[in-house]
């Protein structure tokens, strides 16, 4: 008698939307491996909460929408991502749970995702045609690692290190690294 073919099929990604719908905890989608996300710390919040509010109030008078951590962002027919902070400001995508061209994504780093915020996500962040600038953050230090697209669609890097500000597109404003790491 002949064993059972045992499938190794990866789920597809309508598959991994239908199971983050009642997942009790977060998964990013990359190439049909589903991925759990990793707690994030006080400082974490807190940072992503600052960034979060100062955007927000940036974008509270104009056509942008500002999100964190719980909108995913579908950066390829099949990636899926929840940035900590992301600025959308062209038509809403009809999926109340998706955003699928941001003009700003911030991720802030911990020891666990590092490596994957710095490859992976700036490769695909990097495809997506309306995405202005990616923001790298530390947590256990002032810094920013910028990410973006000049004048002339060519991606260039500038870190900000102690003190100052960065320019934020999109919503035309700057925000300074004390207000990012306000109150810590």
């Amino acid at each position: 008698m002949a064993e059972p073919a045992i499938s190794h099929r990866l789920p597809s990604v309508e598959e991994y939307l239908k199971l983050e719908e009642s997942a009790t905890v977060r998964h990013e989608y990359v190439g049909g491996t589903i991925h759990a996300m990793v707690e994030a710390t006080k400082r974490h919040n807190r940072i992503s909460g600052n960034i979060y509010r100062r955007l927000a109030d940036a974008a509270s008078d104009g056509p942008c929408r500002v999100y964190m951590e719980t909108v995913k962002l579908r950066t390829a027919a099949d990636t899926v991502y929840y940035p900590n902070v992301m600025v959308a400001c062209g038509s809403e995508s009809e999926d109340p749970y998706m955003e699928n061209d941001p003009c700003l994504a911030v991720e802030v780093i911990s020891p666990g995702t590092e490596t994957t915020d710095r490859r992976e996500k700036l490769a695909a962040y990097k495809r997506m045609p309306n995405l202005e600038a990616y923001l790298i953050v530390a947590q256990d230090r002032k810094w920013i690692e910028r990410h973006f697209r000049g004048e002339d669609g060519v991606w260039r890097r500038a870190d900000l290190v102690d003190e100052g500000e960065l320019p934020i597109p999109c919503l035309e404003m700057k925000l300074s690294l004390a207000e990012i790491y306000e109150g810590l």
